[in-house]
Parts: structure tokens; C-alpha cells; sequence
């Protein structure tokens, strides 16, 4: 591929970006999350790529949106690591599976089913999608000090919303209601569409990664007829991922 000034989807060079990035999937929440950081400044925005750049404790951090699923998400990580990223933190919205993670609680996830393609194309399907142990151990802290109400667990992974959400109807559903199925036996905390792809991206590369998820709403709940009052105000998990990578900057100074 021809050498370019700026990385292709992303739009940015060298110097544009810090070496901590905050991940989430919609543009719209770039600005509101900048407005954490000190001196933001916006950065550019292509695609569903928009970035800001700012500083926490003094370090040059970011934040980049990766729109919807693994395949943008994996290309903002290559990019922004090739400009010197090394730290990521995904902070999204998921849906619950397990009956305990209610609407408006985060989870944290430590690892994700690859039941999506792009970490296919990274690992074979028997290395695991895990969360970086640092990172993650920086969210629970943040969590418990912060008094959130969080989950730790495994996160499924998917490719196709629909296919989680109108399963029945697709010519596939007795793979996608099997599974399913199988998702809930096994204990899984929710559903999303990022995690598998950027941990194993991450790996690849040899960057970090971590994800948190405010719940939005949670089907095995609803199913079940238990209370539940759908919420999509991310604010708690966006404050939750910047107080972690705080922690991940005293940690990685006093080494």
C-alpha cells in the first residue's frame, strides 16, 4: 500500500493521538467524552472515525469512535496504533444475557465469545479473546471506588444485531437460537459487537485492551417478567473507563 501522510480511514498522522484511547462506537459521544479530558481539542473526523485529543494527568490521551462492529473497530485500532497508540478502552452499550445485569448497570468484560468474523482473520478460533489483565484490573478498581453497580465476565460477541434480536425469522435461527442457549448456561453477562475483535486485535499488535458497557436493556429479564426500565445514558461508563485510564497512567509512571 502507497506510504501516506495520514492513516486512510482515520485521517490523523503522527502527533495527533496520545498513547491511551478511549473506544466508543458512536461519533456522537466523542465530544461529550472529550469534555472529560483537559484542553481538548477536536482532531478530525472521516467515516465513523472522529477523534479528539486532550491530556489526563498531564499525558496525551484520545478518543476515537469505531462505529458499529468489528470490522471499523479493528481498523481504528491498526491505525491509531500506527501513530502510537498503545492503550485502549472500550467504552459502549451492550444488552444483558445474564438475569442479574439489570438496565443501567456496567460490565466489565474479562473476555469475549468470537461469535463474530474479524478476529478470524487475526487468530485461529482456538486462542481466546481476553481482555488485558491491567486494564481490566483499572476498571474494577475504578468501579468499586466509583460505588457503581458492575458485572465481571464474559461478553458474546456477534456480527449481525438482528440476528440477536429477531432470531427466529433468519434461515440460520437453529444456530442462533441454539447458541443463545448455550450463552445463558454458560453464565455469559451480555451481548455486544466489539470486544472479541479488539482483544484479539490487541494481541496481534501487542497493545492493551480493555472494555466496560453501560446496559441498555436486558431480553432475558424482560422474558423472565422482571422489572426492568430501558437507559441509554452512557455517562457512568465513560466516567468509569476515564477514571480507569487514570490509573493506568500513575501505574505505567511508576514503573
Amino acid at each position: 500500500m502507497q506510504k501516506l501522510e495520514k492513516q486512510f480511514h482515520i485521517h490523523c498522522k503522527a502527533g495527533d493521538v496520545g498513547r491511551y484511547c478511549i473506544l466508543p462506537g458512536d461519533p456522537g459521544r466523542c465530544k461529550a467524552i472529550a469534555a472529560l479530558f483537559d484542553d481538548a481539542q477536536f482532531v478530525s473526523s472521516n467515516r465513523e472515525f472522529t477523534i479528539y485529543t486532550g491530556t489526563l494527568l498531564g499525558e496525551k490521551v484520545s478518543v476515537c469512535s469505531t462505529g458499529i462492529g468489528g470490522p471499523s473497530a479493528s481498523i481504528a485500532m491498526e491505525e491509531l496504533h500506527n501513530i502510537g497508540a498503545d492503550t485502549f478502552l472500550r467504552v459502549g452499550t451492550c444488552g444483558g444475557i445474564h438475569l442479574d445485569v439489570q438496565s443501567g448497570d456496567i460490565v466489565i468484560a474479562t473476555g469475549a465469545i468470537r461469535f463474530e468474523h474479524t478476529s478470524r482473520e487475526y487468530a485461529p478460533i482456538e486462542y481466546p479473546a481476553v481482555a488485558d489483565f491491567q486494564v481490566t484490573t483499572a476498571l474494577v478498581e475504578a468501579a468499586r471506588e466509583g460505588g457503581y453497580r458492575y458485572h465481571t465476565g464474559v461478553v458474546q460477541c456477534k456480527d449481525a444485531f438482528y440476528g440477536q434480536h429477531s432470531p427466529a425469522r433468519m434461515p440460520v435461527s437453529y444456530e442462533l437460537l441454539n447458541k443463545w442457549e448455550a450463552w445463558k448456561r454458560l453464565g455469559v453477562k451480555a451481548s455486544e459487537m466489539e470486544s472479541a475483535a479488539l482483544f484479539v486485535v490487541a494481541d496481534a499488535l501487542g497493545c492493551r485492551c480493555g472494555s466496560c458497557f453501560h446496559v441498555i436493556w436486558n431480553q432475558e429479564r424482560e422474558a423472565a417478567g422482571l422489572d426492568q426500565k430501558m437507559t441509554e445514558d452512557t455517562s457512568s461508563a465513560v466516567r468509569l473507563g476515564v477514571e480507569a485510564l487514570k490509573k493506568l497512567i500513575l501505574a505505567d509512571r511508576a514503573k
